[in-house]
């Protein structure tokens, strides 16, 4: 018997209610409906979200849907902040993080990665050709070689001479919505009703050697449960690594919090959590089954994408502050 099942029938047996009652109703939740192919994304990303709702509205799976479109800014060299051309840490090297979930729960992530632009492929490859679920450093860069991706330089020229500018004075503090707004995090719903999500980043600009944030780790940067929905975080990782931001949203939604409610109060712990919230950002969207999106975050100047029935649009965010 698979877990979930097993799990599923236990708990039902212990309250009395049929084996055969649906697992969202035994809490008296309220059903979810499936919803129609949708793709949401942190920031203003349009061409990544554009991707990966085309690719939807083409009868795509999630999963395809949001490794494509997140490869979009992963290979934006504009992007400082995704894949190649990201900002160096302290020492000049620039290392991705990233992590992608499958609608059956499955994940994979890497981090410290050095040598390839789409960490998030190489996070698939992990998930799906290995029993293991994170691979680091020059364990993740030796396994991304043998899946036949090729060695890449990932510090482009405008980011060497920002880099070398910034040795001048080394002062590190990240400014809000701009140096700390480093990931790009999606989610799809597929025409199946299936959710997929990832999260992709080269972290805060000029961070210690080794740093990783909340973007590769399953439950912080992302998590989703396919009957229930998703949730994506972008911002302060340390904030959000020590809040499990995105597991605790979904966790909010079972209990039948809308994704607005559930992203309020999970900005909420943070601010609570943190006294020197007004120092950094931290932002968080979720959608549910019934494609019903929310968005929260600690400081004004945060948005995310929506693309649904053809249109792609760029959403600001209510905000704390």
């Amino acid at each position: 018997m698979k877990r979930r099942q097993f799990i599923k029938n236990t708990s039902l047996s212990g309250i009395g209610v049929a084996a055969a009652s649906p697992f969202m109703n035994y809490l008296n939740l309220p059903i979810m409906q499936k919803s129609e192919p949708v793709c949401i994304a942190t920031w203003n990303f349009p061409n990544a979200s554009r991707k990966a709702g085309e690719m939807l509205s083409t009868g795509a799976l999630a999963l395809d849907a949001v490794e494509q479109g997140v490869m979009v800014e992963e290979a934006d060299i504009r992007n400082t902040t995704v894949g190649r051309g990201g900002a160096p840490d302290r020492e000049g090297n620039v290392t991705l993080d990233a992590c992608i979930m499958a609608p059956n729960g499955d994940a994979g992530a890497v981090v410290y990665l050095k040598n390839n632009t789409h960490a998030v492929s190489v996070a698939r490859k992990v998930m799906e050709e290995t029993p293991h679920v994170i691979l680091a450093g020059e364990g993740a860069d030796r396994f991304a070689l043998e899946q036949g991706f090729e060695k890449e330089e990932l510090l482009t020229t405008n980011s060497e001479k920002a880099y070398k500018e910034w040795l001048k004075t080394k002062e590190y503090k990240p400014i809000i919505n701009i140096e700390n707004h480093d990931t790009i995090g999606m989610l799809c719903i597929d025409s199946k009703g299936d959710i997929a999500g990832a999260c992709t980043s080269s972290g805060l600009s000029y961070k210690m050697n080794g740093r990783v944030g909340d973007s590769p780790i399953i439950g912080s940067g992302l998590f989703l449960d396919n009957e229930v929905g998703g949730a994506v975080a972008t911002g302060m990782g340390e904030a959000i690594l020590k809040s499990v931001g995105s597991f605790l949203i979904v966790e909010l939604m079972r209990q039948g919090k809308s994704p607005q409610e559930a992203c309020e109060i999970a900005i909420l712990r943070i601010v609570k959590q943190n006294p020197n919230y007004k120092d950094f950002q931290a932002a968080f969207i979720a959608i549910n089954k019934n494609g019903e999106v929310g968005s929260y975050c600690i400081q004004k100047g945060f948005s995310y994408m929506d693309f649904r029935n053809g249109e792609n649009k760029n959403f600001p965010s209510k905000y704390y502050i």
